[in-house]
């Protein structure tokens, strides 16, 4: 298997396991005994575990964002109603199998210092996610794009909570009914 494969497969394995179990909680081996590769084909990869966590993050970014990118515009034309697309595709991933929350959230706050490298590539994700909402306000002719996304992004984030640890997998429509009036609101 060609060096590129076997690190991407160092990869989609770790990030399996790190979304089921923590990243802490996770350990070396355990990575190595799922990816099928020794513990020397996994350090000519990846100097440490934390190497690893970071290559697993940026992954799990682009994999999330090109996804909600695609579902949000498949799912309607208009910007308003990409806007508001947002909640439904964001049910749509509570409802599935292996939903454990957001990577990035559990993340964070298991490498809590905010100049954690892992951090700071957390912080860089929900500023992306939340640059592509002001993106949609903007094109749907928002009084202020900026307030606006992060209005949304709030009631996303709460609604990723609330999925996850109480278990509520409507939280997306419920969050969606407050996203419309806010949306109507700054779209006046």
């Amino acid at each position: 298997m060609a060096a590129a494969s076997k690190r991407e497969q160092i990869i989609d394995q770790a990030l399996k396991l790190f979304y089921q179990h923590g990243f802490n909680a996770t350990g070396v081996d355990k990575i190595i005994s799922e990816a099928r590769v020794s513990k020397k084909t996994l350090y000519n990869h990846f100097r440490s575990k934390n190497e690893l966590i970071l290559a697993v993050l940026r992954k799990r970014d682009e994999l999330f964002r090109n996804n909600m990118m695609r579902e949000t515009e498949r799912m309607a034309v208009q910007p308003r109603e990409r806007l508001l697309a947002l909640f439904d595709v964001m049910g749509n991933w509570f409802h599935e199998e292996t939903f454990s929350g957001c990577m990035f959230i559990n993340a964070s706050a298991e490498f809590s210092d905010l100049k954690d490298p892992c951090h700071i590539l957390c912080a860089e994700h929900k500023r992306l996610i939340c640059d592509y909402i002001e993106e949609l306000a903007k094109q749907a002719g928002a009084q202020d794009p900026l307030e606006l996304a992060k209005q949304l992004n709030l009631l996303i984030e709460g609604a990723i909570v609330n999925a996850h640890v109480e278990g509520d997998l409507e939280a997306g429509q419920r969050a969606k009914r407050m996203g419309e009036f806010l949306v109507d609101l700054a779209l006046k």
